[in-house]
């Protein structure tokens, strides 16, 4: 016999520590095994986990572009709004002056055509008294000379005398109407 098994069965078996060519086998296969895990296994893992680190580092930097062209993009947003709100400013300003332009462009002219109108009721005024002051001065020749041929006893159709007549006698009124003035 062998002298390795006759001195596995003669000592008791110990349950922690296992056997001897069971060590030796299993040692030379976890050899081969962690081998075959160095050579094929680990290379490919260490090829994902760098991939996957610089796609995190990547990412990472991605990110920080992004962010960075963010707050640039805010920050032209916010000029422009600050330009838009300052142009708008100056457009209400200046809308607000054109405003009050138009309006002291509309009350001169309102002021001017009022003045028209108060000249024109002035002169049809003026046009409308001299009308009746000569249809009044033709009636009240016509009363006189036919109230004067009454009293006379005459006629009075002669017309150039009829005109004398009747200029004296308003010439005469309107000289008494501005005495009493």
């Amino acid at each position: 016999m062998n002298p390795l098994v006759q001195l596995a069965q003669e000592e008791p078996q110990n349950p922690i520590v296992p056997p001897i060519p069971e060590l030796i086998i299993g040692l030379i296969a976890f050899v081969i095994v962690f081998g075959f895990l160095a050579k094929k296994l680990l290379p490919n893992i260490n090829k994902v986990l760098e991939e996957r680190r610089e796609a995190i580092e990547g990412g990472m930097e991605k990110a920080e572009a992004a962010k960075t062209e963010a707050e640039s993009v805010l920050e032209q947003y916010k000029a422009q709004l600050a330009e838009a709100r300052h142009e708008a400013a100056r457009l209400r300003q200046e809308a607000q002056e054109q405003g009050a332009t138009l309006i002291a462009e509309m009350r001169a002219e309102g002021q001017r055509q009022r003045e028209e109108i108060i000249a024109a009721g002035h002169a049809q005024i003026d046009a409308d008294r001299k009308a009746a002051a000569q249809s009044l001065r033709q009636d009240v020749g016509t009363l006189a000379t036919t109230l004067a041929g009454k009293l006379v006893g005459e006629s009075l159709e002669d017309h150039a005398r009829q005109s004398r007549t009747i200029d004296r006698f308003l010439d005469e009124l309107e000289e008494k109407a501005e005495a009493a003035r």
